[in-house]
């Protein structure tokens, strides 16, 4: 990721935070105030001007009912901006039976025509539901909520999504910036900081409100689920037997014994299914598992390595860095409950 020189402005930018009934409150707030913040905690030297000007915009003014119930002042109203330099979705709450694409014309028109009049249209987390029913990340990459990026994929199959990734830049000015799950927002705003305030703000703002960039991707956060929805029966069955029985010597070969398939048949209507080949689902279901230990419990990693099903505990820490990202030992210090928040 590259970060676009910043130029020396004569006036703030012009923020756009976009308010509307299905956003999540704690993501518009959040954004607001680290922006805000910069002036108001004295990020920026003495008589410079703040280098943002944040707005909650949306569809009219007054207080609304954000996804929680918790209302939020919009101040102002969508009509009444002709242009802004950064526009910001928030994460919204995605309920069933999915996002319903037409239910917000003026907004999707409005961040159209922001776009064409030069804004930097951002999303965070889930936000990008919003941004692509614009179709301007039509061909072009974005991320979104690994939680999300199924539900995503099929109601915009023309934007490649990329969930384990936590900022996206597209577009030919870099305009279009997308940031992953939940928090990784915090990316967002640093990002934007330091691309229109310089990078000695951004670094002073993350020491200011404790923001950590999430530098290892967002690969480690995300957990294995086969996929269920694929109407294989044989398979499903298999899946069934799997997720209880992974760590046995030889699961693969077991699995088949018990299937009513040849192996070649097995084979490729499991990979058809799942989308993975046997082994390589085996092999997730087992760093799942070992993810969890290196959770809750104090067992070493050569321990959690043969109880999962691996021998050789050598293999076993390669196929676990390659899967998540990270080492066990650097995976149990960052997602294990700390000593003080333990019973």
């Amino acid at each position: 990721m590259t970060t676009p020189s910043n130029p020396a402005r004569s006036r703030p930018c012009r923020v756009s935070l976009v308010a509307f009934p299905d956003a999540v409150v704690s993501t518009l707030a959040g954004i607001f105030d680290v922006m805000n913040g910069i002036a108001l905690m004295g990020a920026t030297p003495a008589g410079a001007p703040p280098p943002f000007q944040v707005e909650v915009v949306g569809e009219a003014t007054g207080p609304l009912p954000l996804a929680s119930g918790v209302p939020f002042e919009v101040q102002r109203a969508i009509d009444a901006v002709d242009s802004s330099d950064i526009v910001i979705v928030p994460s919204l709450l995605l309920r069933s039976p999915g996002w319903e694409q037409g239910r917000y014309p003026r907004l999707v028109a409005w961040l159209s025509a922001m776009h064409a009049r030069g804004a930097v249209l951002c999303s965070a987390c889930s936000g990008v539901f919003l941004l692509a029913e614009t179709g301007l990340f039509d061909g072009k990459d974005a991320t979104v909520h690994f939680g999300y990026a199924q539900a995503f994929a099929a109601a915009y199959p023309a934007v490649a999504i990329h969930p384990e990734r936590v900022l996206v830049i597209s577009g030919l000015h870099e305009e279009l910036v997308s940031s992953g799950a939940s928090t990784s927002w915090h990316d967002l705003v640093l990002y934007l900081i330091a691309r229109f305030a310089g990078a000695t703000v951004a670094q002073e703002v993350a020491r200011m409100f404790a923001l950590q960039w999430h530098q290892d991707g967002l690969t480690p956060y995300m957990v294995f689920e086969g996929r269920a929805d694929h109407g294989d029966g044989e398979i499903r069955g298999a899946q069934q037997w799997l997720s209880e029985h992974f760590s046995v010597a030889n699961p693969v070969e077991e699995v088949i014994k018990r299937s009513r398939l040849a192996e070649r048949t097995f084979k490729r209507r499991f990979a058809s299914a799942t989308g993975l080949t046997p082994i390589a689902y085996v092999q997730r279901l087992r760093i799942e598992d070992a993810k969890r230990r290196l959770e809750r419990t104090d067992v070493s990693i050569d321990e959690i390595s043969w109880r999962v099903g691996y021998e050789d505990p050598a293999f076993f820490r390669r196929l676990f860095r390659r899967t998540t990202g990270l080492a066990p030992s650097a995976y149990r210090r960052r997602f294990r409950i700390p000593a003080y928040a333990r019973p």
